[in-house]
């Protein structure tokens, strides 16, 4: 720790505990916000839990897991534990490949996926801690996603199908909504 100065720690080792509280509060000492991701899962699997990587930092780590951990409640602050999940990304990836029929899927439509999710963050928001958007706000955050794609798509030449005057309209009409149909008895 001392030799290379971490300021991010990304776990994916499956070794639960493998952040432990030296190296935690070696790299806090390090950086004014440590970043800590243990992206393992299940649980149990995870370098370190959210409160440990906030209680460890004082409350200054920018922590996001690969499982969705509680509300951590420290010195009178509610702090936010990121998911770092592919649920941001691929269920968008795929409404606007499948609205603009592309012949490949490429690296940089993922890259703009993630800088979409990215800006769907508010101040606020960042503020609080949160790395990625609201889960309440899961389908808008997708659909907003899944826009900026369809438009990057269609702004590279890579679209197959004819551009619409409201790319955003056109995405949200392609959402499958399940409900079941009101039954009613027959008299």
């Amino acid at each position: 720790m001392k030799s290379f100065k971490p300021t991010v720690l990304i776990g994916v080792s499956t070794q639960g505990g493998a952040f432990d509280e030296k190296v935690v509060r070696e790299m806090a000492s390090i950086t004014e916000r440590p970043v800590i991701f243990p992206i393992s899962n299940p649980t149990d699997h995870a370098e370190c839990t959210a409160e440990q990587a906030y209680t460890w930092t004082d409350g200054k780590a920018l922590f996001a897991a690969g499982v969705q951990f509680d509300t951590v409640h420290l010195n009178g602050t509610t702090l936010y534990p990121g998911q770092a999940n592919n649920f941001y990304i691929f269920p968008a990836i795929g409404l606007a490949v499948y609205a603009t029929r592309p012949a490949l899927i490429t690296d940089e439509m993922f890259v703009e996926a993630a800088r979409a999710v990215a800006d769907q963050v508010s101040p606020l928001a960042r503020e609080r801690g949160l790395l990625f958007p609201e889960q309440t706000n899961i389908l808008q955050t997708e659909v907003t996603t899944a826009t900026r794609v369809a438009d990057y798509i269609f702004e590279t030449g890579q679209a197959t199908v004819e551009r619409p005057d409201d790319v955003r309209a056109w995405i949200e009409s392609m959402l499958y909504t399940p409900e079941y149909l009101p039954l009613t008895p027959q008299d």
